[in-house]
C-alpha cells in the first residue's frame, strides 16, 4: 500500500536532470537550503558566499512551504498523465503573478540580508544596485527555486494522498526552466510521481473462493519425529567403542570412504559420480533410510580395512534428478568401525534425556507435544505459501518502479542482516556486499521473485480493507519494539516509522492468512 505522505521537500525532489545547466554550485541540503557542493572548492570565496545568500534568500521567500496552506495569487494550471508502471506525469504551469510574487519576495529577502556597500543592513536598496551586486544569475536560479518549493505542494495536492514516499521527481532541466522564466516570465515544468496502483482480481472476489491442495512432506509426522529424536537423545548419552572381531552390524556405526562410477549399458566408458564420493563419512547404520536404497545391505559384513564393490540404481524419486535411473558401481573401503555402548533407557535416565522430566514416559510426552507444534507450524506454513500462490495468480498489478527498488531492497537487506549474523562479515565484506552493483544484480536476478512478494503484498492489503480486519495496539507496539531490538543487536541503522509501517504490514498480512485458512477450501496431500 502507498504510504500517505503530507508533502515534505526532499532534496532528491529537486534533483534535476545531469545535464542540466544550473549554476554548479548549488545542492539542495536536508533544510531546502542551497549549499556548496564539493566543487564549490573551484569558486572564489565571494562566489561561496552569493551561493549562501542565494540560498537563504530563495528558502526564505518561498518560506520553505511544505502543506497547501500557503495561498497562492494565482490557480496552477495542472494536467495530469497517466503512465506506465502507477507513474503520473504532472505538468505544471506557474502563471506570471505568482512568478512575480515570488520574485518580489526574494528580492525582499536579498535586501534583508545583503550587506551593500555604502547602505545600512536591512535599509532599503534600489533594485538595480542589489541586482548588480548579487549578480542577475544568481537571483534568476533563487526564483525559480522559490517558485518551485512554493507551488510544488500546490501541484502534487491531487496525488498526495496515493503517493509512494521518496517517488516524487521534477523531471524538467533547470536551465529549460530558467529559459522559460526569462522569456515568458511564467514557469512550466513536470514532475513524476509513483502511485498506489489499482488492484484487480481475476474475478472480483476470486479470494472468497480459494481452493488449495497443500502437499506435506511424508516425513512431517510428530509421533515418528518425536521417537526419532528419543532414540538421538539416548544415543548422545552412549559411547562409541571399536569393533575388533565381527564385520558391520545393523547398530554400528561406520567410517567409510565411497566412490562410484557410472555403468555405461552401451559398453562405453564409465564416468565417476561426484555427488556419490566422499571421504571419511560417518555411517550410521540405524539411518539407512537416509541414503541410496541397498546401500547398507550391500555393506553389511565389512570389516575394518575391507573394500567392497557393488552395484546400485538411483531410483526414479531421487532428489538429484540427473542421477535418477543412473546405474552406478559403487566402491566401499571401512576405515573405522564402532558399536554403541547405550545406557538402559529407563526412568533413572529421564533427567539426562529431557531436563525437567522424570520419567521416560514423561519425556515422551514431552517431545510429542514439542513435535506436534513443529508440525502445525509446517503444516501452516506450507498452507499459506500455497494460498499466497494462489493470491499472486489471482491479481493483476501495474508495479510502480519505486515500489519494486524498495521491495527487493528491503529483501536484500534482511538476507545481509541474516549473512551478518551468521558469519560475522568484517567492514569490506559488508561494503562490498552492500554496493549498488551487488544490490542491483539483486534486484535483476530476483525479478520475478520480488513481483511476485509484491503482489502477494498488496493483495492481503486490499483483503484486509475489504474484510475490516483489524489488530490490536499491544500487538503493534510489542512487535515494533521486537524489530527494534533485532537491529540493534546486529548495530544496524533503522527508520522507526519505517519499521512501524513493516511491522503493519506484516500484521495485516497474518490476519489475512488466518482469515483466508477460514475460509479457504484446503485439501491436504501427504507425498
Amino acid at each position: 500500500m502507498a504510504t500517505p505522505i503530507s508533502i515534505q521537500l526532499n532534496p532528491s525532489i529537486l534533483s534535476f536532470p545531469s545535464n542540466s545547466t544550473k549554476a554548479q554550485f548549488f545542492q539542495l541540503n536536508d533544510k531546502f537550503l542551497l549549499k556548496p557542493n564539493l566543487s564549490s572548492r573551484q569558486f572564489s570565496s565571494s562566489l561561496v558566499a552569493s551561493a549562501r545568500l542565494v540560498a537563504a534568500a530563495a528558502a526564505a521567500a518561498s518560506g520553505v512551504v511544505e502543506t497547501v496552506e500557503d495561498k497562492l495569487p494565482a490557480d496552477l494550471h495542472v494536467t495530469e498523465t497517466q503512465e506506465p508502471n502507477s507513474r503520473i506525469r504532472l505538468t505544471v504551469e506557474v502563471p506570471t503573478v505568482v512568478c512575480e510574487d515570488c520574485y518580489k519576495q526574494v528580492i525582499k529577502e536579498f535586501m534583508r540580508r545583503s550587506k551593500v556597500p555604502g547602505f545600512r543592513p536591512g535599509k532599503n536598496v534600489p533594485e538595480d544596485i542589489l541586482v548588480g551586486f548579487v549578480g542577475k544569475q544568481n537571483i534568476q536560479n533563487a526564483v525559480v527555486e522559490a517558485i518551485l518549493k512554493r507551488t510544488l505542494p500546490h501541484a502534487m495536492s491531487s496525488v498526495t494522498r496515493n503517493a509512494y514516499e521518496d517517488s516524487i521527481r521534477i523531471v524538467t532541466k533547470f536551465e529549460d526552466m530558467e529559459k522559460t522564466y526569462l522569456s515568458l516570465n511564467c514557469l512550466r515544468y513536470d514532475v513524476v510521481v509513483d502511485v498506489a496502483p489499482e488492484i484487480k482480481w481475476k474475478p472480483d472476489d476470486a479470494y472468497k473462493n480459494i481452493k488449495v491442495a497443500v502437499e506435506l512432506d511424508s516425513d512431517m509426522d510428530a509421533q515418528r519425529a518425536s521417537e526419532k529424536e528419543l532414540i538421538r537423545r539416548h544415543k548422545s548419552l552412549g559411547a562409541l567403542k571399536i569393533v575388533t572381531d565381527r564385520g558391520l552390524q545393523v547398530g554400528d556405526v561406520a567410517v567409510i570412504d565411497i566412490s562410484a562410477t557410472t555403468i555405461e549399458q552401451d559398453g562405453s566408458d564409465a564416468k565417476t559420480i561426484p555427488a556419490a564420493e566422499s571421504k571419511g563419512f560417518n555411517f550410521d547404520t540405524e539411518e539407512g533410510d537416509n541414503v541410496l536404497p541397498g546401500f547398507r545391505d550391500s555393506i553389511i559384513g565389512i570389516k575394518r580395512g575391507e573394500t567392497k564393490s557393488f552395484p546400485l540404481v538411483f531410483p526414479d524419486s531421487w532428489k538429484q534428478e540427473d542421477l535418477r535411473g543412473v546405474h552406478a558401481q559403487f566402491t566401499v573401503a571401512c576405515k573405522e568401525l564402532f558399536y554403541r555402548d547405550l545406557p538402559e533407557l529407563n526412568d533413572a535416565m529421564a533427567e539426562r534425556l529431557l531436563p525437567g522430566c522424570s520419567s521416560i514416559e514423561e519425556v515422551k510426552q514431552a517431545l510429542l507435544q514439542r513435535c506436534l507444534e513443529v508440525e502445525q507450524a509446517a503444516k501452516d506454513q506450507a498452507t499459506d505459501n500455497a494460498i499466497l500462490d494462489q493470491l499472486y495468480k489471482m491479481v493483476e498489478v501495474d508495479i510502480p518502479q519505486s515500489l519494486f527498488q524498495e521491495q527487493g531492497r528491503q529483501l536484500y537487506g534482511a538476507q545481509l542482516l541474516q549473512l551478518q549474523a551468521n558469519m560475522k562479515l568484517n567492514e569490506q565484506q559488508l561494503a562490498s556486499l552492500s554496493s549498488p552493483r551487488a544490490v542491483n544484480e539483486f534486484l535483476e536476478t530476483q525479478k520475478e521473485n520480488i513481483i511476485s512478494i509484491i503482489k502477494q503484498n498488496l493483495a492481503v492489503g486490499d483483503i484486509f480493507t475489504r474484510e475490516n480486519l483489524q489488530f490490536s495496539t499491544e500487538e503493534l507496539v510489542k512487535e515494533v519494539q521486537n524489530s527494534i531490538q533485532e537491529f540493534q543487536q546486529h548495530q544496524q541503522e533503522y527508520d522507526e516509522d519505517r519499521v512501524k509501517l513493516q511491522v503493519q504490514e506484516v500484521l495485516e498480512g497474518a490476519k489475512v492468512l488466518e482469515w483466508l485458512r477460514e475460509n479457504a477450501e484446503i485439501q491436504y496431500i501427504t507425498r
